[in-house]
């Protein structure tokens, strides 16, 4: 019988991980679709995908399914085949990883979610549905070129840090409901223009240019595939990228780099650099930018503190995590990274 959750150790799901012989490959996909029977959609779905030993994060709500995955290659056109015969899943477009070297996820995540992309916003207070015009990489990367045009990043501030495109506007949000709030009022008086949207994979897009031409938008573009898809089709045409620097990715590979620019700089001493690294200190686990050389001086942590806690025995930072306090009160990116502009940097 097949469990419906991972209950094993994620250190021993680790080591499986490290230890595979075989090759994998990490896709992702999304679909707005309305899913009658959310619970043994998720429940038969998490079965199929476990016999052929799939691993991911999926989210599935009665408005569809989001999913990132790292697929065994030999498994791939059975898994297809799974979807093609899977009313909501058929003809399901696929993004294929630009970087990959199949480490990307170490379980198997199914969960059932009241959104499949929570954007803050009251039920029923737009069509989902109602989206903008889908441009193709070429598309895009012909019209992001004009000046007349408004090129939105609709994905969070730390993503965009690291790589957008060029002339782009990037929100300084930590939301999805922050930042199509914020896009919608700067743009407010300039409804009649050309907007190009894109995301990491298409999602975010889909649900912001509904709402724009909810609210009075009359020309809302989007990005099909997201960054993802615009790579492997630039990539494919020879020509130069007009995305800079590296792709944000919700796994465990934190981002791939599209363009060899460098656009971010390390939080801890200026320096330019564009990996995102979590602080070893996993009662802190910050998300920030260091560099090679602050992660040596730091011990891969953000700050001094952070680096003497990680010395201490174990068991003494098990009793010490209920005593201090790393984050502070403000855990939105942009709190994190002023903490570290203040305190972080020696």
């Amino acid at each position: 019988m097949t469990l419906l959750h991972n209950r094993i150790d994620k250190r021993i799901l680790k080591q499986r991980l490290a230890e595979e012989t075989f090759k994998r490959i990490t896709i992702s996909f999304y679909r707005y679709i309305i899913i009658e029977d959310v619970d043994h959609f998720r429940d038969q779905f998490y079965k199929d995908l476990s016999n052929l030993n799939c691993l991911g994060r999926l989210y599935v709500a009665r408005e569809g399914i989001n999913a990132q995955m790292s697929v065994p290659e030999d498994a791939l056109e059975a898994f297809l085949q799974l979807l093609e015969a899977n009313q909501y899943l058929k003809d399901m477009p696929i993004k294929y990883a630009v970087e990959d070297d199949g480490k990307s996820f170490y379980k198997l995540i199914v969960r059932k979610k009241k959104r499949i992309l929570a954007d803050g916003l009251p039920d029923d207070s737009y069509d989902v549905t109602n989206v903008g015009r889908h441009l193709t990489a070429m598309e895009f990367h012909e019209l992001s070129a004009k000046d007349e045009t408004l090129v939105i990043d609709m994905r969070n501030s730390y993503e965009s840090e690291i790589g957008h495109f060029e002339n782009a506007y990037c929100p300084e949000a930590d939301t999805f409901r922050e930042e199509i709030q914020l896009v919608t009022e700067t743009f407010k008086d300039q409804k009649d223009k050309k907007i190009l949207l894109y995301c990491t994979g298409g999602i975010r897009c889909e649900k912001a240019s509904a709402f724009m031409k909810h609210v009075g938008f009359k020309d809302v573009n989007q990005l099909l595939g997201g960054v993802i898809e615009y790579a492997r089709q630039i990539d494919k045409a020879q020509i130069k990228s007009r995305y800079v620097g590296r792709n944000f990715v919700f796994d465990g590979r934190m981002s791939e780099r599209i363009d060899d620019r460098i656009v971010g700089t390390c939080h801890q001493c200026g320096s330019a650099a564009d990996s995102h690294v979590n602080c070893q200190n996993d009662a802190c686990h910050l998300l920030f930018i260091q560099c090679e050389t602050c992660s040596q001086h730091f011990d891969a942590c953000c700050s001094e503190a952070c680096k003497s806690f990680i010395q201490l025995p174990a068991e003494v930072q098990l009793k010490e995590r209920k005593l201090r306090r790393f984050n502070g009160s403000d855990n939105s990116y942009k709190g994190l990274r002023k903490r570290l502009d203040s305190a972080c940097v020696d």
